[in-house]
């Protein structure tokens, strides 16, 4: 049962991590999406801006989710060999 769920949570990270790529990539490549400059240089972010870098914080749990993942397998790996 629990290499079902380390095997699903990689698969989810996974997922998520091509959907950071891609929202990074999105960010990188919309004109002005990194914010604008007001008068005195400051960088002043926009809406798109906030929204991809929610997106992307959020993304960042598929990291968390594929490290869970291989920890588990491994202690199941530990527990198997150890039986």
């Amino acid at each position: 049962m629990f290499m079902e769920i380390a095997i699903g949570a990689i698969g989810i990270g996974i997922v998520i991590m091509v959907g950071y790529v891609v929202i990074s990539q999105v960010y990188v490549a919309l004109p002005g999406a990194t914010g604008t400059r007001n008068a005195s240089g400051t960088l002043l972010p926009t809406n798109v801006s906030n929204g991809i870098t929610g997106v992307m914080t959020t993304a960042f749990a598929g990291f968390g989710l594929i490290a869970v993942g291989i920890i588990v397998l491994a202690a199941m790996g530990m527990i198997n060999v150890f039986k």
